[in-house]
């Protein structure tokens, strides 16, 4: 593993000025990462992404996923490759967005490959992350969903726990048993206002938000970060507005709190739309539990 000073990473950005562009905000992972999934575990914070491949042209060459840890948010330890298609005998391709969650002292990670979704265990939020099931826990085309992506993952207070899966404006979610590896049921369609892809979780102040990536009328990017609340994890979710524009081909990302602070974790582009890097911003809330705009500057 290797401790990564976050200065350090901003000025390697700084020295691939010509080919990279500006971004405007701190960097905060090396190589090309992105859909960074963000947990605290032990007051620790964990950032899960997926693994841009380097000079790829579409996202068909990822095949493994990383974790990085920071006790401060200034010095990340990348822990290395914690599971990769190799460990999959069900998928050999599409090594996307993951999410991960702690449950009885087990960590369990839930992962996009081959257009399916499935779920690996390990005994450290480092892993090594083992297959739990062989075979996938979500088949693409359940309940209509066709792209089948994207996992969330989120346990009520109450110790419910539900995935949230799909993109391209097809949103489900599914109970699971305490197991946290068995659906309890079937998988139920959400209407989410603006929603494309990429929904994240989350609860605050005994109100739950969904932020999600969306894809404006007649524009191919899904740039810009929306979200929506609800008094259920189930809905109905009213739609409240924009949280950030990233100025990139895409954005997604997730939000959690951390030392007494909110932080969104997102992803812009790198040298092209297929190598993404990974930032984070303060996140803070209304009175009225709204959530605060995030203004980042444009690309250069």
């Amino acid at each position: 593993m290797k401790k990564i000073p976050i200065k350090t990473l901003v000025i390697a950005v700084g020295l691939q000025a010509l080919t990279t562009p500006v971004f405007g905000q701190e960097v905060i992972l090396p190589d090309f990462h992105a859909d960074p999934s963000a947990r605290v575990f032990d007051e620790k914070l964990y950032v899960y992404p997926s693994h841009d491949a380097e000079g790829a042209r579409n996202w068909k060459g990822m095949v493994d996923w990383h974790v990085f840890s920071t006790d401060d948010m200034e010095t990340w330890t990348d822990h290395g490759v914690i599971f990769s298609l190799e460990d999959i005998a069900w998928a050999d391709e599409e090594a996307w967005a993951p999410d991960c969650i702690e449950r009885n002292g087990k960590y369990y990670f839930y992962f996009t490959a081959g257009g399916e979704i499935g779920v690996a265990v390990s005994d450290s939020p480092i892993g090594p992350f083992k297959d739990a099931l062989g075979k996938p826990l979500v088949r693409k085309h359940e309940a209509g969903i066709e792209y089948m992506i994207d996992p969330n993952v989120f346990i009520d207070d109450d110790g419910q726990a539900f995935l949230y899966v799909g993109g391209a404006k097809q949103l489900g979610v599914v109970k699971l048993k305490e197991d946290m590896i068995t659906r309890d049921g079937p998988i139920q369609r959400l209407d989410m206002k603006g929603f494309y892809e990429g929904l994240w979780v989350h609860k605050h102040n005994g109100i739950y938000y969904a932020s999600y990536p969306t894809r404006p009328p007649g524009q191919r990017e899904a740039n810009r970060m929306f979200y929506s609340t609800a008094k259920s994890p189930l809905g109905p979710f009213e739609f409240k507005g924009e949280i950030i524009d990233s100025h990139s081909f895409n954005v997604h990302g997730s939000i959690t709190e951390f030392k007494d602070q909110w932080y969104l974790f997102y992803h812009v582009e790198g040298p092209s739309h297929w190598e993404r890097r990974v930032s984070m911003a303060p996140l803070s809330y209304n009175d009225d539990g709204t959530i605060q705009p995030i203004e980042i500057p444009p690309l250069k």
